[in-house]
């Protein structure tokens, strides 16, 4: 992976660089899965974690749960959780913007005073394409692309997973990109797309190892 591709996996749509990872241990909760699903979901969490040497929790000091995934049908169930509003600025008319979209997917996230992410929420409506979708590779992608401030157009054209045999795999690109990425010696968030050449170095200086 070039310096140029990386920068690209971080700059918006309106052209600005951004870069975050979390600054904090991950506490998920999952909602509106059977119990198989809910095994496969965390073990893409346990996965990606180990990858990133990220920490997990049980629970955040303050938020209790800060990694939410919401498996759904609807988008105008989201209005009847309660406290959601809270945890997710303008639900209102959002809903009403993804149901005009015939959107399946949207992340949330929310920073600290730093830039890093303290907080994701993850809405999947399950419709005929989510649902078509095998649960490990669903899983997988979602979990990677909320373990980084992604560009909102990172995995337009191509996904961050691939295939061994039947078994579906992080990109090894993008996986060397996420451990570059929580690597200590870079800070946690970054608008400069000189950020991009650091996550080159660091991605260097791991193939090297």
């Amino acid at each position: 992976m070039e310096p140029e591709q990386i920068e690209a996996l971080f700059t918006r749509a309106d052209g600005q660089f951004v870069f975050a990872r979390w600054g904090r241990p991950i506490a998920p909760v999952i909602f509106g899965v059977e119990e198989a699903t809910l095994e496969v979901v965390k073990g893409a969490l346990e996965a990606v974690a180990v990858l990133a040497d990220h920490k997990m929790a049980e629970t955040d000091m303050e938020l209790g749960s800060n990694l939410m995934v919401f498996f759904f049908s609807d988008w105008a169930e989201l209005l009847d959780v309660p406290g959601m509003d809270r945890l997710v600025p303008d639900l209102g008319p959002l809903v009403a913007r993804l149901q005009g979209a015939e959107a399946n997917q949207y992340r949330f996230f929310r920073f600290d005073e730093s830039g890093a992410i303290k907080a994701c929420f993850v809405f999947l409506r399950m419709d005929e394409n989510l649902s078509a979708v095998p649960a490990q590779t669903l899983a997988l992608s979602q979990i990677v692309q909320s373990y980084l401030l992604w560009s909102d157009t990172a995995f337009r054209d191509q996904s961050p997973l691939a295939f061994a045999g039947d078994t579906t795999i992080l990109r090894p690109d993008i996986a060397g990109l996420i451990r570059a990425a929580y690597d200590p010696v870079l800070p946690p968030a970054a608008m400069d797309v000189s950020h991009a050449l650091r996550l080159y170095a660091r991605m260097q200086a791991e193939a090297v190892q």
